[in-house]
């Protein structure tokens, strides 16, 4: 009696293993997404600092649409982990105040380029089942952003006096996003999402050894349109 008991047991357990691995082998756990980015900016910035500045000379920033892509990989049926990746943007600088800087347009003028390289990490929870279709979610992580690629315009170079070389720090801070998925088959997905960011950093710009700098705080904030793929 036993041992057909522990005949009976042991081939319930079995067959449990054996739906539970071929569940977890159903599971399509990578998911790759590509789409556009829309950014625009939340800029805050001190006055520029530095000889022959007059108070009130400050930065501003142009929106800017870039291709999106992201890696998830699911973790449990609510979380998941994300890496979302811009291709880097040609973000436009314009100055923000005076006029002119003595004679010399200042005022909407473009004034720098430059490229920046902006890796987000996230941790995603994605509410409900996932058999239902339409599935909103939040996340937060931390975001990379290194620039490069930095250059002064003729404009930017008239204000500052001569050529003008440009310096940023690179920045780390907090981010954090919420969406929506579609699920349209089971491998494809449409996602709209919204996500902010906390960029920081240090410009400095060099005039033949002047130096003007001030601080400034993108405050980036994206809108986000992608399909997704899931294997």
């Amino acid at each position: 009696m036993i041992a057909r008991f522990a005949k009976i047991a042991f081939g319930t357990v079995a067959a449990t293993l054996a739906v539970c691995a071929h569940a977890d082998e159903d599971v399509l756990s990578n998911n790759f997404r590509v789409g556009a980015y829309y950014i625009t900016y939340d800029t805050q910035a001190d006055d520029l600092r530095g000889a022959y500045v007059p108070p009130g000379a400050r930065i501003k920033l142009k929106d800017v649409i870039t291709p999106y892509f992201a890696y998830v990989r699911r973790l449990t049926p609510h979380f998941s982990a994300e890496l979302a990746l811009g291709v880097p943007p040609l973000t436009k600088t314009y100055g923000k105040g005076p006029a002119k800087l003595g004679s010399v347009p200042y005022n909407d003028q473009e004034i720098v380029t430059a490229r920046w390289l902006a890796p987000t990490l996230l941790l995603n929870y994605t509410f409900f089942d996932e058999s239902v279709r339409l599935r909103p979610y939040i996340g937060a992580g931390i975001n990379y952003t290194r620039f490069y690629s930095r250059k002064s315009t003729p404009a930017g170079d008239a204000a500052a006096g001569g050529p003008t070389s440009i310096s940023l720090t690179t920045s780390v801070g907090p981010a954090a996003t919420i969406g929506l998925s579609y699920r349209i088959t089971r491998s494809f997905f449409l996602y709209g999402s919204l996500s902010a960011s906390q960029v920081d950093t240090n410009l400095t710009a060099n005039t033949a050894g002047v130096l003007r700098k001030t601080h400034v705080s993108f405050g980036p904030r994206a809108a986000v349109l992608a399909v997704g793929y899931s294997f």
